[in-house]
Order: C-alpha cells, then sequence, then structure tokens
C-alpha cells in the first residue's frame, strides 16, 4: 500500500502542474502556430491527456484508505471529463453548424475554458489541504 500512496502523491503533482501548464502552453501553440484548426487539434489532445492523467489519478485515490480526503480531486476529475466527453462534443458541433443547443463556438468554448479553470482551482485545493499526504 506504501507505493500506492508514494505513486498516488507523485501523479497528484504531476497533474497538477501539467494542468495549469497546459494553460500557457495552449495559449503559446495559438500564438506560434499560424494554422488555427492544427493548433486546435493539437491543444484538443492535450486537453484529452490531462483528462485521462486526472481520471487515473482519481482511480488510484479510490483504493487508498483515506480516499474521502480526495473529494475536489474527484470534482476535478469529473470536471473534465465533462469537458472532454459532453462539451468537446457541442463544440464541435457549434463549429461546424454555427450552433449547438443554441450556443455558438465561443460561448461553448467559453464554458469549456472556465470548466477547465475550475478543474486547476479544484487540483489546487487539495494541494493546499495537505489532503493528499495523509493517503
Amino acid at each position: 500500500m506504501k507505493f500506492v500512496r508514494v505513486l498516488f502523491r507523485v501523479l497528484l503533482v504531476l497533474w497538477a502542474g501539467s494542468l495549469w501548464s497546459l494553460l500557457w502552453v495552449a495559449t503559446i501553440l495559438f500564438h506560434l502556430q499560424s494554422d488555427r484548426h492544427l493548433a486546435g487539434l493539437l491543444v484538443s489532445r492535450l486537453f484529452q491527456i490531462e483528462t485521462y492523467l486526472g481520471l487515473g489519478v482519481a482511480a488510484l485515490a479510490i483504493v487508498l484508505p483515506s480516499r474521502t480526503r480526495y473529494y475536489w480531486g474527484y470534482v476535478a476529475a469529473a470536471v473534465l471529463a465533462m469537458n472532454e466527453w459532453i462539451l468537446k462534443r457541442e463544440m464541435s458541433l457549434a463549429r461546424s453548424e454555427g450552433t449547438a443547443a443554441g450556443l455558438g463556438f465561443g460561448a461553448w468554448h467559453g464554458i469549456s475554458a472556465g470548466l477547465y479553470v475550475l478543474a486547476c482551482l479544484c487540483v489546487v485545493v487539495v494541494i493546499y489541504k495537505d489532503e493528499y499526504r495523509h493517503a
């Protein structure tokens, strides 16, 4: 069980760092890549990786004895999953059709970005509370 706790701690810190760093990486990609579609595809793939990493960390937290201390981490993983499997589809539909559920691409993108930042903040709360240290 000690190995699982150590692995969890390392993955949590890596996930938190990569979540926050992806905010500026996405900005740089769109700034430096003249093909906005290609930049969007690359950033989308990076967000997908973040989602799977978050779900992996959450799954690892579930097997720990102190799994209830990781509440905000579960929220972060759920928000990212919602972004990946629900909002991404709506954004794509809005881009191709002009709107999805009455909202345009920009509105869906804003909602998605807001949820991503919410996930980032949730992970900060986990680390701030040191919930992972006693797992």
